[in-house]
């Protein structure tokens, strides 16, 4: 049956695929996140344990594509050209909401949680190894399933493995990665919520005082306080954020320092916020207190259409040639992150709420990306309470430290 004509615009059908242009995919990802929040309201399950909204709606769609590929043979594609720019928009306004004495407060702990994640990525590498072995494998094709793709994300698996196949013969390095990175992500998504919702109700933990949410409004609680000017006064911030942002990659880059795009928006939002004080006062308290709501509304729907449409990205049918050995090594190293998150990272935090929030966020940091650690932490805090300095402290760690440390002990175990 062909598809009407202005369908035919947008959505490019073949024998056995079919492609779905930026437009669309974009207005599709805005209706999965009302599905998502829509069953999360509904389902009490995904509520309790804090299971990101987004995440509901990003897995329904990959399922659905991935029943019409198994089931028809239909393979579909989607136009993600949105997603890199919402990730910029998303981090721009956590930087523009972060305070530097916030960011002081959290020194100690933000060096302790560098050093706990460059400890784990031994331990995750390690495992990976180990597993790699036991399969009969180069020990090195395990870093694919370790540190390469779950720690270092999609990016750091494309840029490392074409030399894993040069340099090491490991022809698979490139399927072993982007398979292990797909199976990271879901399990990243889904252990966070449920973690921080045993050490909250363990420790019977709560947040210090009613503050205000780094990132969306509560589920419950006060009335948020925008208008028209509120809003257009946050967009006019997050471009110039933006634009800052990209400006300083540019140089860090002309000076031979390689940062995803996101950490410069960050730095950028961070230099903003902490510059505003400078204005008159008289006009940073009529304007501000307002747009730090419109920032966190729009910081929260820029990371949930973000993260729905990587997850509507995946193509999990990829996992079927090196299946039995990736559903092992990531069950055994989801093992490893909820252990380690539990009983040494909790801890080390300093066992109270932040510590929770932040022990929400240490899976996205180790088995998903920055931006699922940060869903993971926002769906606690919407649910139990602002925590601020988590949420300075983990985007920093995931965007300065760790990409830094994972090339170095790669490069070492590599040899």
């Amino acid at each position: 049956m062909p598809l009407p004509a202005i369908v035919q615009e947008h959505v490019l059908r073949g024998n056995d695929a079919m492609t779905v242009d930026a437009f669309v995919s974009f207005t599709l990802a805005i209706l999965l996140l009302f599905v998502g929040k829509g069953l999360s309201a509904r389902i009490g399950v995904l509520r309790r344990y804090g299971i990101p909204e987004p995440v509901v709606g990003g897995v329904l769609c990959a399922a659905v594509v991935c029943a019409l590929y198994y089931g028809i043979g239909l393979r579909v594609d989607f136009g993600l050209g949105a997603r890199d720019l919402l990730l910029l928009y998303f981090f721009a306004a956590l930087g523009l909401n972060s305070n530097v004495r916030a960011l002081a407060s959290g020194g100690r702990l933000l060096v302790l949680l560098a050093v706990l994640a460059s400890l784990f990525m031994l331990l995750q590498n390690g495992l990976g190894m180990a597993m790699a072995g036991l399969f009969g494998m180069d020990p090195r094709a395990g870093l694919m399933v370790g540190s390469v793709s779950l720690t270092g994300g999609v990016g750091t698996t494309l840029a490392w493995a074409p030399i894993f196949a040069e340099r090491l013969g490991i022809s698979n390095a490139l399927e072993l990665g982007v398979a292990a990175n797909t199976v990271g992500l879901i399990a990243a998504c889904v252990i966070g919520g449920p973690i921080a919702a045993l050490l909250i109700r363990r420790g019977g933990l709560k947040a210090e005082g009613r503050r205000d949410l780094d990132i969306g409004v509560p589920n419950e609680g006060r009335a948020v306080r925008m208008d028209y000017f509120c809003i257009l006064w946050a967009i006019l911030a997050l471009n110039v954020t933006v634009l800052l942002g990209l400006a300083l990659h540019e140089a860090i880059a002309a000076a031979g320092v390689t940062l995803p795009a996101f950490v410069s928006c960050l730095v950028g939002g961070i230099i903003l916020r902490n510059l505003l004080p400078l204005a008159p006062r008289r006009l940073v308290r009529r304007v501000w207190p307002g747009v730090d709501d419109a920032l966190a509304l729009i910081s929260d729907l820029s990371l949930g259409l973000f993260l729905i449409m990587a997850l509507m990205g995946l193509q999990i049918w990829e996992l079927s040639g090196v299946l039995l050995f990736i559903t092992v090594a990531l069950v055994v190293q989801v093992l490893l992150t909820v252990g380690f998150t539990i009983w040494v990272v909790f801890p080390a935090m300093g066992r109270d709420y932040e510590a929770a929030v932040i022990s929400a966020g240490f899976g996205g940091i180790t088995l998903g990306s920055t931006a699922t650690a940060i869903a993971n932490m926002t769906a606690v805090a919407q649910q139990h309470g602002a925590a601020h300095r988590a949420f300075v402290i983990v985007p920093l760690v995931c965007g300065f430290f760790i990409d830094i440390v994972n090339a170095l002990i790669i490069s070492a175990l590599v040899g």
